[in-house]
């Protein structure tokens, strides 16, 4: 399965990337929590409220220790646990010694447990992420739980969109080029629009970054009418309209009719996949597209009196 073209350039960007993660968790406190309660499988004591707090972790100078994003859980006033979030691109041996002082200073500093979330894109930096790092002494033993993008969970449900639009988001970064690209968008795209003008923007360019052509064209044939508000996006929608008329971009045309269909849940047999790879026509294309977004069967977007 190929990685989503967000994930695929955070090599050739880092910088960009690692604070693109970043501001994922900074934004909503509590997304560290709900990624280890249901992507990870990780135990959480109760807690009514997740806080940002500082991420300088030093307490004795000259050692100088700053995670990425630190996050308090509290029930009611209370400090219940600190989850300290580190995003990972590339394989650091260094980290294997101040993860640990992460994890034992947080705890010291505001007297409750601590538990270290890392983020890691790249299968083999999560691998390397999730060895255990023996600290030397007797049982303590630092296993971080890693997220990976096989296991950012899947959104495609536009009420979970629209009240986590983080973690949509995440899932549109990691899933964007798979078979399940197009409903993660449709559903959270809507919901960008109850954010503040400048989350907004970001989150569209991030999410329309994520997907591949096919899908943002299929995408874009579901949404009519939807006002796009990313300059990126207006960019895109405009370029794929001059494409989707232009000589040579037929095949192109006919498989987002196909994509649209199976993202909706239309089955369409072998007989009638064939007749509409086989048309031509770029006007016929478009409203076959255009119908495949709303027309309730197969057999009403084949139909065409014209």
């Amino acid at each position: 399965m190929r990685p989503s073209r967000l994930y695929a350039s955070f090599a050739a960007m880092p910088s960009m990337a690692h604070e693109i993660l970043v501001d994922l968790f900074r934004n909503r406190p509590s997304l560290a929590a709900e990624i280890l309660v249901e992507a990870l499988g990780v135990t959480l004591p109760s807690y009514t409220e997740a806080r940002l707090a500082s991420i300088d972790l030093t307490q004795v100078q000259p050692a100088e220790y700053r995670a990425d994003v630190v996050v308090v859980l509290l029930d009611g006033d209370v400090p219940v646990l600190v989850l300290i979030v580190e995003v990972q691109l590339a394989i650091t041996p260094r980290k294997r010694f101040s993860w640990p002082a992460y994890v034992t200073v947080s705890r010291a500093i505001h007297g409750c447990p601590a538990c270290l979330l890392v983020i890691a894109p790249d299968a083999a930096v999560a691998a390397w992420c999730a060895e255990p790092i023996e600290t030397g002494s007797p049982g303590f033993v630092l296993r971080p739980p890693v997220l990976g993008r096989a296991t950012v969970p899947v959104v495609t449900d536009s009420a979970d969109a629209a009240r986590r639009p983080e973690l949509a988001v995440l899932s549109a970064m990691a899933h964007g080029e798979t078979e399940h690209g197009a409903a993660i968008a449709a559903a959270v795209l809507p919901a960008l629009l109850g954010l503040d003008a400048e989350r907004s923007r970001f989150y569209y360019d991030l999410v329309y970054n994520s997907l591949n052509d096919a899908t943002r064209r299929a995408l874009e044939a579901m949404m009519k009418g939807y006002e796009y508000q990313s300059d990126f996006a207006k960019k895109y929608v405009a370029q794929g309209r001059d494409e989707g008329r232009s000589e040579g971009r037929s095949e192109a045309r006919a498989r987002d009719v196909l994509t649209v269909l199976r993202v909706r849940g239309i089955a369409v047999p072998e007989a009638a996949r064939e007749r509409i790879l086989a048309q031509k026509d770029p006007e016929r294309l478009e409203r076959l597209l255009e119908k495949a977004a709303v027309a309730p069967s197969l057999a009403e977007v084949l139909d065409d009196p014209s």
